[in-house]
């Protein structure tokens, strides 16, 4: 189901005053992290069609500036202190980065900085400025979170185009880790990769109406997962579903796990994530019909798959699954 864009402004609406809220609550420090310290630090050569790798020290990613399209394996590393994730947004034909920071990010700034003054009339009206090609911007995947210290692997089939790669969990003040720098373009090229699509050890088929659907428990070791997107809606928090595989222990875990979900909540989708909470990535929002692939080294342990949606558990987009508990 497509967001028109009068629906769309107003669900934004509505975020924003909640965001608005939170900013209030926890005003951002003298301290708070430039963004001159998370610049790209470098472009990592991955060679012939044997994926691409995306790295994260801090609030950035370190990525290639070109990958072909087809299917391509995502290595993404969080060699960072905080979680993340990575959603790639293809660009309508001709739009870069540099079109987002002069036609978008410009009326998002003033239109926050109305609402923070307490004129959310003006506020809401600064959102017709936004250009007509910001609602064509397509999902088309990504990893899911990643713990700290985590390595996840996503394989995507990518059309050409360009695309941003953003994460946007907020640091304890409320600022999208976007803000701080973890915003960069990728283009994927016409050329193709050789590389063939995987076979899956686990099918999982997510809908709005059957939630997530696990058709086999997994073994442990490592393990890779199919998920074919039945169909796909916009949320009150905007985004699609997605699916996110947890490592937890407790039914206590699972209940903060489904408050954090939600970004557009004041206390959650805030690093750090709830205690005891493992990330082990996953495949981020994707069209109706769409099908990605995601790995996972599993160990016998509780285990959870969670889409990033207001209250997934009412929705059936929480799902658990135990694996190897007799060996604990």
């Amino acid at each position: 189901m497509k967001i028109i864009k009068s629906q769309y402004i107003n669900l934004l609406a509505i975020t924003l005053l909640l965001i608005a809220g939170c900013k209030d609550k926890n005003q951002i420090s003298d301290e708070a992290i430039s963004l001159q310290d998370y610049k790209k630090e470098t472009s990592i050569n991955t060679g012939e069609d044997t994926g691409v790798t995306i790295v994260s020290r801090g609030m950035n990613f370190e990525l290639p500036d070109q990958i072909k399209s087809g299917w391509q394996k995502i290595t993404y590393e969080n060699r960072s202190g905080d979680t993340h994730f990575l959603v790639l947004e293809k660009l309508p034909a001709g739009k870069h980065i540099e079109d987002s920071e002069k036609e978008v990010v410009p009326v998002f700034v003033d239109a926050m900085n109305l609402i923070n003054q307490g004129d959310t009339e003006k506020g809401f009206k600064k959102f017709e400025e936004l250009p007509e090609w910001f609602f064509n911007i397509k999902f088309l995947g990504g990893v899911g979170l990643v713990s700290p210290g985590h390595t996840a692997q996503t394989t995507l089939n990518l059309e050409p185009g360009n695309y941003l790669v953003e994460c946007y969990v907020k640091m304890p003040d409320g600022t999208f880790h976007s803000a701080m720098g973890m915003l960069e373009e990728i283009e994927v090229l016409p050329a193709k990769t050789t590389t063939k699509e995987p076979q899956a050890d686990n099918i999982i088929n997510i809908s709005t109406e059957g939630g997530i659907v696990l058709e086999n428990v997994p073994e442990t070791g490592q393990q890779k997962f199919k998920v074919n997107f039945l169909d796909q809606q916009a949320y009150g928090n905007f985004v699609g579903h997605d699916v996110n595989l947890v490592r937890y222990q407790s039914v206590e875990d699972l209940k903060a796990l489904n408050d954090w979900m939600n970004w557009v909540g004041v206390d959650s989708f805030i690093s750090p994530s709830p205690k005891n909470i493992e990330f082990l990535g996953g495949v981020q929002e994707m069209p109706e019909g769409s099908v990605a692939y995601f790995e996972a080294d599993l160990i016998p342990g509780k285990y959870a798959l969670v889409a990033e949606i207001p209250d997934p558990a009412s929705n059936k987009m929480l799902a658990t699954f135990e694996i190897g508990m007799d060996k604990l």
